[in-house]
């Protein structure tokens, strides 16, 4: 399992460069494609305070839990850490909500068409991986 983890240390910045959306004003106009690091770009330019959170959700917390993950397999962190690496899986997968939640809102505006990319499947395969990780990562801890 350690390897899986180690792993999604470049799967994570691979799906931060994927795209994870096709979106545009009307099908007449062509679609952008937008990945995780390019809507943050956009998202610093027009709301720091948002593009901070969902920095910390898309980048920080998937990658801290991540690091945290592998610290632990290796014996290199105390397994009492766990609740917190857990919480921050918590926090990585709130990210996958919000994007989901701009799918939904862009749809229902009707003018945009928004479509889904294969980036999207691999952050939130990437997330539900980690999640799973530091699952199986906490029940072998209680067993030891």
């Amino acid at each position: 399992m350690k390897w899986v983890n180690l792993s999604l240390l470049i799967l994570f910045p691979l799906s931060w460069f994927a795209p994870l959306l096709r979106a545009g004003l009307l099908p007449l106009f062509g679609l952008e494609e937008i990945s995780v690091i390019t809507g943050l770009q956009s998202l610093w330019g027009s709301d720091p305070v948002l593009a901070l959170v969902v920095t910390v959700l898309a980048v920080f917390a998937p990658m801290a839990k991540t690091t945290g993950l592998a610290l632990l397999d290796f014996g290199l962190l105390s397994p009492r850490a766990l609740p917190a690496l857990h919480l921050m899986g918590k926090l990585a997968m709130a990210d996958v909500f919000l994007i989901a939640l701009y799918i939904v809102i862009a749809k229902g505006v009707g003018l945009a068409t928004v479509q889904v990319a294969w980036g999207l499947y691999l952050f939130t395969a990437c997330i539900l991986l980690g999640l799973f990780l530091s699952h199986h990562a906490a029940r072998t801890a209680g067993r030891a």
